[in-house]
């Protein structure tokens, strides 16, 4: 199999992914014109930082005029689940052959691009899983700056005066996620699931969204490490 056939396979297998980063990525472009950011700005803030809800974060505290060791600093903390997605994701390259760019494979690593691999990458191939999830990473990446594009430069008048489907966007990579891990139940203890989504939702009582994100994640790694689980109780 050809390498260009391999990352087209990657590409296809993103399109759900497309599908709900594009319409997001316009609400950015849009909401970042409105705070007083050039289009040409947004769209390269999308380009080099390409952080999801960071980015809109990133918005509010530029329209805050938060110092800017500041903002780096909150931006950093709010994507450290990344430092979850890597080890998690690097046991299906380990035996691939041939170079891997582990800082291209991290640079596009998001929270759809991980989990559409792990519901995916062990129907691929040995020896193409590397290339196929660069394909992943290329088309969630493209459709995340095309919609900023668009955002920035085309529909800001548009959505402005259409402020429901403007509030509706917020909607639709939530439901990707929601899809997506739809995919993985079948490879995950349902027990494990339920765990990490009983203590996600507590810490939603005290905790903002980034944060119990987080402690979901370390929820799971408990989880993973725990000698005595509720499974070997049965």
């Amino acid at each position: 199999m050809t390498i260009r056939k391999e990352v087209g396979q990657g590409i296809v297998a993103s399109s759900s992914i497309m599908l709900g980063y594009f319409p997001v990525a316009v609400s950015f472009g849009v909401a970042a014109v409105s705070v007083g950011i050039e289009p040409w700005l947004a769209v390269l803030i999308s380009v080099c930082i390409y952080a999801g809800a960071s980015q809109f974060i990133l918005l509010l505290l530029i329209a805050e005029q938060t110092p800017v060791v500041s903002m780096m600093l909150i931006v950093i903390v709010v994507n450290l689940r990344h430092l979850f997605y890597g080890p998690a994701l690097l046991s299906q390259f380990g035996s691939e052959p041939g170079p891997k760019p582990y800082a291209l494979m991290a640079f596009g690593l998001t929270d759809e691009v991980f989990a559409a691999a792990r519901a995916k990458i062990d129907n691929v191939a040995s020896g193409s899983k590397v290339y196929w999830y660069l394909g992943l990473q290329v088309g969630a990446y493209g459709a995340w700056v095309m919609g900023t594009v668009v955002g920035a430069y085309v529909a800001t008048d548009w959505l402005a005066s259409h402020p429901v489907l403007q509030q509706s966007l917020a909607f639709v990579l939530p439901a990707l996620f929601f899809a997506l891990l739809l995919d993985m139940v079948d490879q995950s203890h349902r027990s494990m699931l339920l765990w990490v989504a009983g203590v996600t939702a507590l810490s939603l009582i005290v905790l903002p969204a980034h944060s119990s994100l987080i402690v979901g994640m370390l929820a799971g790694s408990i989880w993973a490490v725990w000698p005595i689980r509720a499974k070997d109780l049965v």
